[in-house]
């Protein structure tokens, strides 16, 4: 069982979500109507997900990433905005969120959205996840790839495949059955690709990929 915090300055809005939530098996453990409220309740709940909305009454939502973030480094946040704006978008990832969904996504969308964020897997609404790779290669000041030019010389060959298959999305089960390795060795290969590339989690490490231009391969 998930369990998540709803943040949204919207009654009605806010705790239809949650009880969609709680229906469909997450465990609900906080709401809050902005972004002030959300940071000082979080460190009480510790919730695994974060769903938060961007425009709120008090306090904007991306600001409430960053102070959420900064007390629970290891909680995920799902932006759900009635805004699919690209400079929301990216101003979100920014401040550290894991994923982004605008608010026409249906409940089973939201729901697998929710889980597949609490396992640290970026989640996007379709159309959103190729502006974001555009957006983040050209702010690395990177065109596509030369022929031949290696992607991560700092890698083995087997980190860098997993990391594709990390940037694309996949869950570390996904990955070892496409593999046909172990979840464990999967997971080993990404600590090891953090280590090297002194990243924190798997967030960083996907936009790293998208960076690198790994994700379009």
């Amino acid at each position: 069982m998930v369990s998540v915090m709803v943040v949204d300055d919207h009654p009605i809005w806010r705790e239809g979500v949650a009880r969609d939530l709680g229906e469909r098996g997450c465990d609900v453990v906080a709401t809050a109507a902005d972004g002030p409220a959300a940071v000082r309740i979080a460190p009480a709940v510790r919730p695994q997900v974060v769903l938060m909305d961007l425009n709120l009454g008090a306090g904007s939502g991306v600001e409430a990433i960053a102070g959420i973030l900064a007390k629970l480094p290891g909680t995920r946040v799902l932006v759900l905005s009635a805004s699919g704006e690209h400079a929301d978008v990216l101003e979100a990832l920014k401040a550290g969120a894991t994923g982004y969904l605008v608010k026409s996504a249906g409940v089973d969308e939201l729901i697998d959205a929710v889980r597949r964020t609490a396992d640290g897997v970026p989640v996007f609404t379709p159309g959103l996840a190729g502006l974001v790779l555009g957006e983040y290669r050209r702010l690395a000041g990177e065109g596509p790839r030369a022929s031949g030019e290696p992607a991560v010389p700092a890698l083995t060959e087997r980190e860098t495949e997993v990391l594709r298959l990390v940037a694309k999305g996949l869950t570390a089960r996904q990955i070892g059955e496409r593999l046909v390795v172990s979840h464990r060795t999967v997971e080993s290969h990404v600590q090891n690709t953090l280590r090297k590339l002194q990243l924190h989690n798997r967030s960083q490490l996907v936009r790293y990929a998208i960076e690198q231009g790994l994700a379009d391969d």
